[in-house]
């Protein structure tokens, strides 16, 4: 473990070594993996991490393994409270079973399940605690970092934070094109559409209705819609709208023609945009599919939605960061978008003020996920500053 006595401005090898440890502690999401270690054990080891520190923090096991880590260090003087939002889930890793909590560096990247998405923000934000823990006679109001669970699944931890925080301004870690800002991205809807025919003998094609066939025109259908319609918005800040066929299922058995057939989507909003603008065109495309199959029997059950992230209030962050790249990097970066989705709408939506940063990284949510370590590092850099100017 990174002696708690350690220069405030960690090192390659400080950084590596917390990261390491991080990447092999099991945090799989249970609700995407069934089985999945949850995060409580990745939240005890933190804890103790900072327990040598002096550094006060709760663990929160508001489930059973669903628990989130809220730490803090007070300063010397009344002031704002700036929080860190970092996940500490990550999804499962079935398919690199024998090496996704094997950490392993190859050259200027750490690789291994969640090593960008999110222990390097883990990472990150121990070592600013570490730093600040060190400061405190020097700044004013307070800096808070939550470790929150579930982000790969329903954001519960996220939730269950702001039931009873009061934060003033908020950074999320997560691993973006570094060093961006980002101040905007799109929300989502999980969607399933099924449609009903009636299951016949397959050679009696007068009583049989195709739910396969019919749902196989809503698909064509929606494909066209994307190219159309989601097309141009390529050009967004957020990016073009997403829009994805995610699963589908049907029919009974070769000889039987089938009586429903179901397809799951994944289908974006963008900022100033909800849920109910997506399920008014999904309508208008089954009654264009209808006008083939009058008969077309078609209902739309949203599982998951999430609104699009668009931060406001957010200037007093912005300019911090900006003015802190000017410093460590030479020079200043511009506010830009992504088409995912983060906890960052849950802090925005709840009136935090928010932006969101992270490190540089790829392979995520597969096979070899990596994280620069140059860019964490830098990352480091760029918060603390940041932070020294929100809470000076």
């Amino acid at each position: 473990m990174i002696s708690p006595a350690a220069p405030s401005r960690p090192s390659e090898e400080d950084l590596v070594e917390l990261l390491s440890k991080l990447v092999s502690i099991d945090s799989s999401n249970p609700w995407l993996v069934p089985g999945g270690a949850g995060e409580s054990g990745i939240a005890r080891y933190m804890q103790a991490w900072l327990d040598e520190l002096g550094v006060r923090s709760t663990v929160d096991e508001y489930a059973p393994e669903r628990t989130n880590l809220l730490a803090t260090v007070r300063g010397a003087r009344p002031g704002p409270t700036l929080a860190i939002n970092v996940h500490c889930d990550t999804v499962g890793y079935a398919n690199w079973a024998d090496l996704a909590l094997t950490p392993r560096r190859d050259g200027e990247r750490l690789v291994g399940l969640g090593a960008a998405d999110n222990k390097a923000g883990c990472a990150v934000a121990l070592l600013l605690l570490r730093a600040l823990a060190a400061e405190a006679h020097s700044f004013a109001g307070t800096f808070a970092v939550a470790f929150v669970a579930d982000e790969e699944g329903l954001s519960t931890g996220t939730e269950r934070l702001l039931e009873d925080h009061e934060i003033d301004y908020c950074i999320v870690l997560e691993p973006f094109n570094f060093p961006s800002i980002i101040v905007e991205h799109q929300g989502f809807g999980w969607i399933d559409i099924t449609v009903r025919g009636r299951a016949a003998h397959g050679s009696a094609p007068d009583k049989g209705v195709d739910a396969i066939i019919q749902i196989a025109e809503v698909l064509t259908r929606l494909h066209e819609h994307d190219d159309e319609v989601f097309g141009p918005t390529s050009t967004r800040l957020s990016g073009r709208t997403v829009f994805h066929a995610s699963t589908i299922r049907g029919g009974t058995d070769y000889a039987t023609y089938p009586s429903d057939a179901s397809v799951g989507i994944e289908i974006g909003t963008q900022p100033g945009e909800h849920i109910a603008d997506r399920l008014a065109e999904i309508d208008e495309i089954l009654d264009i599919g209808r006008k083939r199959f009058p008969d077309l029997d078609a209902s739309v059950t949203v599982r998951v939605e999430r609104d699009p992230f668009f931060a406001e209030g957010h200037t007093p962050i912005l300019d911090a960061l900006r003015a802190s790249a000017l410093m460590q990097l030479g020079r200043t970066v511009e506010p830009s978008g992504v088409n995912a989705w983060t906890d960052a709408a849950l802090m925005q939506n709840a009136g935090v003020p928010t932006v969101l940063l992270g490190p540089t990284g790829g392979n995520l949510h597969a096979p070899d996920e990596w994280v620069s370590i140059p860019d964490t590092l830098l990352l480091y850099n760029l918060l603390l500053g940041a932070i020294h100017i929100i809470l000076a």
